[in-house]
């Protein structure tokens, strides 16, 4: 029986940890010990940092939001509060780029706000695949609905599913696919 040698094996293990290393300080990139070492505390540090990171993002649209708000007269606690109560469903994200961006209409917001913290709005009913416009006048809220442009190929069967289900499409439950796209794009 011949005898077996781990060498190219070895080697392998360490060429692919030594090239995952790469551009690391020092002899961390050079010895396979400390590299692969450095590896695992990389590989930690990248998984505490995308966690995170998730968490800088959201103080930084708190941030931007608050100082939009503090030029509109309003705390960024009874902004949100009114929005809340007016039924009004922005994420912070796209608040912020608003807020940036868009000045004005970050102030419609803060109006809806102001009028949602009074009572003087309230909740209004979700309207699931259109686009929504709030206008404020006289204390009341229109929607302007456009209908959107849906493209039913590139949904998966669940979706098309609820979709159907949504459009009080009969046997919906049982079709495949092409049929369920057919069924709603009529």
């Amino acid at each position: 029986m011949a005898r077996v040698k781990n060498g190219a094996v070895t080697k392998a293990r360490h060429k692919k940890v030594l090239k995952q290393a790469k551009g690391y300080f020092g002899s961390k990139h050079r010895l396979y010990k400390s590299a692969k070492e450095q590896l695992m505390h990389s590989g930690q540090y990248a998984f505490r940092d995308r966690k995170q990171k998730k968490r800088e993002f959201r103080k930084l649209w708190i941030t931007r939001i608050n100082a939009a708000c503090r030029q509109n007269d309003i705390s960024y606690s009874r902004f949100i509060e009114g929005l809340t109560k007016a039924g009004v469903e922005v994420n912070r994200k796209m608040l912020s780029e608003i807020a940036i961006n868009d000045s004005k209409m970050f102030s419609e917001f803060v109006k809806i706000a102001r009028d949602g913290k009074a009572g003087k709005v309230t909740r209004q009913e979700e309207v699931i695949g259109h686009e929504v416009t709030l206008t404020v006048s006289n204390d009341e809220i229109k929607k302007e609905e456009k209908k959107e442009v849906v493209d039913f190929s590139k949904m998966t069967v669940a979706e098309l599913k609820e979709a159907a289900k949504n459009a009080n499409v009969e046997g919906y439950s049982t079709m495949k696919k092409a049929e369920l796209v057919a069924a709603l794009n009529k």
